[in-house]
């Protein structure tokens, strides 16, 4: 078989396929319909999947991500997907049960056994989690496309949201960020080998700590970052009346980037991030943050807003989750002037 490189073949990449945050909610802004009273999380809010009670103290979550692919091997574009996806049910604190794939792909410029493959990556990873795809949906379309729909569950009391920190909290990142940097190098043929396994492998870790972590009251709130990179989900975080200060210097990231941004790569949307909330943040002088803040996360970390007093219990946790790259990277504080301080 030819060795096609996907990444040729569409325009965008992971969840730099997003819409700019200040789009969406243009788009959004004429939110209505009818109320349910069940439904504990809609698009009323900003959260990473909607919720439903079930009224027997359990509650089904909702979830779906898809995207173009981010790397160049099919097998690798549905794993990442695949767990990217999936990170939403983790992120409010739940399991999944289930997923269903969507699939396009350009049935007259790349072959089938290519969405094979991309198919192969999604089962292992959900495997990993423990479920199966039980169905889905394909067309026919100008670009590669994959994701998944998923399904999953929460004890009601447990269930997590992005937008509920507590003035004093410690807030935690679980991964190292930029990948939306080494996606681009990717695309550009400049990223290293070693590089480009690097983020392959956290793309592909899956957030299931997230579900461990519901289990801690104290855990305030939890979101996981992705395409509108660190600030961004930031920015949701701190909704309901809070500030958060971020200590550059301790926020994780890939230590090659430096070799990236000395060549100007870094994806469109870093800057469409950032013009969606540059209003809201003070500090930010340093180009490499503002380069690695704003970047678009694809399958990344989750940001942990909890009470300092189980900090030690969350961090544990997560080493021993492998996330051995989890670190404390600020505060949530009262209002300030500016929603994320950066020091």
């Amino acid at each position: 078989m030819t060795d096609y490189k996907l990444t040729e073949y569409s325009h965008k990449a992971g969840c730099g396929c997003k819409i700019a945050p200040a789009d969406l909610e243009k788009i959004l802004s004429q939110r209505s319909g009818t109320s349910f009273k069940e439904l504990l999380v809609g698009n009323n809010s900003n959260d990473d999947a909607a919720v439903w009670d079930l009224g027997t103290g359990m509650s089904v979550i909702n979830t779906v991500d898809f995207f173009m692919p981010i790397v160049n091997d099919a097998y690798d574009f549905g794993r990442i997907a695949s767990a990217n996806a999936i990170s939403d049910i983790y992120a409010m604190g739940g399991k999944p049960i289930f997923a269903n794939a969507l699939l396009g792909w350009p049935m007259e410029t790349l072959p089938l056994e290519l969405a094979g493959k991309v198919m192969d990556g999604a089962r292992k990873i959900c495997e990993d989690a423990g479920i199966p795809i039980a169905g889905g949906h394909s067309i026919d379309s100008k670009e590669p496309l994959f994701g998944l729909t998923v399904t999953g569950l929460v004890r009601t009391e447990n269930l997590k949201r992005n937008n509920t920190p507590e003035i004093g909290d410690v807030l935690i990142l679980t991964k190292q960020l930029g990948t939306g940097i080494l996606g681009t190098a990717i695309k550009r043929k400049a990223a290293k080998e070693e590089h480009a396994k690097a983020a392959i492998d956290s793309m592909c870790k899956l957030n299931s700590v997230g579900a461990a972590l519901s289990q801690i009251t104290e855990v305030h709130a939890l979101t996981d970052v992705t395409g509108f990179g660190l600030l961004g989900h930031l920015m949701e975080l701190c909704s309901n009346q809070v500030s958060a200060e971020i200590v550059w210097s301790q926020v994780p990231s890939f230590p090659f980037l430096d070799e990236y941004l000395a060549l100007n790569i870094m994806p469109d949307n870093t800057t469409r991030n950032w013009n969606s909330h540059e209003l809201k943040v003070d500090g930010l002088i340093d180009l490499k943050a503002f380069q690695v803040l704003n970047d678009p996360q694809t399958s990344g970390g989750l940001l942990i807003s909890v009470a300092p007093s189980k900090v030690n219990e969350v961090m544990a946790l997560l080493n021993a989750d492998g996330l051995n790259h989890a670190a404390i990277i600020g505060a949530i504080l009262p209002k300030q002037s500016k929603t994320v301080l950066i020091k």
